[in-house]
């Protein structure tokens, strides 16, 4: 009897590991679903082309590094509260709903042209949520929070740092910081325009705003280092300096000063990258595959680029396609744009839908019919004033 007591114990403790080891897996692939897509792409990619020396060739570690660098310097900024404090002091006060629904959408657009469009709505979306809750507005909250996303996707555009695939197209193709801003520009501008008369479509009342605490700025001897870490990683990315200089600075700087904030670093998208490296590479080696993405690359390397956004995300999108083709023009435009549309396009509109989701009395169905009516309006907008100046 005791015999068989401790061995449905073992088996009890088992269950409970086994059950355990799903939750964390389940936990992990919420948290990181596109690292893991990677992993097993990147995986099952290996059995058409083993591993050798030329794997090496693969990656580009000068995007690597200023990623990384960017992402410790945006994070010490936030640790810093200046993001915080900024927004704090620019809507305290009477204002009318209209420039308040302008400031809150606009914020997040200016503000992802540096620090990129995931850490602007990590910033700026839980703000919104707290000021419209406060001034008692919470209808406007699906409605806000989706232009905030939309706002982050496009303005994040205007520079290299702004995202991912923009900072790897950029270096991949050595594009010109001249090249790369005119490009740009004519869809930031008409971003601006269309956000902001979005943003002015809320009912113009005269709202009081007032926050219980304020927020100060925090370390700031930390902040002017952070501030000229800055300085040195935009260097980097222009090629005013070479890149080994900035990434040594930022890590020195780190391990001297504030170690803790190698913790806060976004390594998932570093590994997501290597992930896809591996992936691209070896779809480049399959002759078959080679063929289809340049025929459809050759059609159209924009719209390729934009269509692939929808399924596989803009990130992924264009470090696969960049191996087919050499326009990366055509790519930077097509993966910027194509962050518009479905919700997985930029994985930074998860990061809006999750913090809406934590709402209490969240409506999830009419978030995403919201969500998608507007992407699929800017989308269509967009999209048509490429195919303009193309032919133009």
């Amino acid at each position: 009897m005791m015999r068989e007591a401790a061995e449905i114990n073992e088996r009890k403790e088992g269950d409970g590991l086994a059950a355990g080891a799903k939750q964390k897996a389940i936990g992990f692939f919420r948290r990181e679903p596109v690292l893991v897509i990677s992993f097993v792409c990147a995986a099952a990619s290996m059995a058409f082309v083993p591993p050798s020396e030329a794997y090496g060739a693969y990656f580009d570690w000068k995007v690597l590094s200023l990623l990384f660098c960017l992402m410790a310097v945006v994070a010490g900024l936030q640790e810093c509260n200046v993001f915080a404090v900024f927004c704090q002091r620019l809507l305290t006060g009477r204002k009318r709903m209209g420039l308040l629904s302008l400031i809150l959408v606009l914020l997040p657009f200016f503000a992802s042209m540096l620090i990129t469009n995931d850490v602007a709505l990590i910033t700026f979306v839980p703000f919104t949520i707290v000021v419209l809750s406060m001034i008692q507005r919470r209808q406007y909250l699906i409605y806000l929070i989706v232009l905030q996303t939309i706002a982050a996707n496009l303005g994040s555009m205007a520079a290299p740092v702004g995202n991912p695939q923009s900072l790897f197209l950029y270096e991949k193709f050595h594009l010109s910081a001249g090249g790369y801003f005119r490009l740009m520009l004519p869809f930031v501008l008409a971003s601006l325009v269309c956000l902001a008369a979005a943003a002015l479509l809320v009912k113009n009342e005269t709202i009081q705003v007032e926050f219980s605490a304020r927020e100060t700025i925090k370390h700031p001897k930390k902040l002017c280092l952070f501030c000229g870490l800055f300085a040195l990683s935009l260097l980097g990315v222009f090629r005013a300096l070479p890149y080994p200089w900035a990434l040594g600075a930022v890590v020195i700087a780190l391990l001297l000063w504030d170690r803790p904030l190698f913790a806060r670093i976004d390594y998932g998208l570093l590994l997501t990258f290597l992930c896809f490296f591996v992936f691209a590479g070896n779809m480049g080696n399959i002759g078959e595959v080679r063929e289809f993405l340049n025929s459809l690359l050759e059609r159209s390397a924009m719209l390729t680029s934009l269509l692939a956004s929808q399924v596989i995300s803009n990130v992924p999108a264009a470090v696969l396609l960049s191996g087919f083709t050499q326009d990366g023009q055509g790519l930077l435009v097509g993966t910027n744009l194509g962050g518009l549309g479905t919700l997985i396009a930029s994985l930074a509109s998860l990061i809006s839908f999750r913090y809406y989701l934590r709402l209490e009395g969240a409506k999830p169905l009419r978030y995403l019919g919201v969500f998608t009516g507007l992407n699929l309006a800017g989308l269509a907008v967009l999209t048509s004033l490429a195919l303009c100046l193309s032919l133009w």
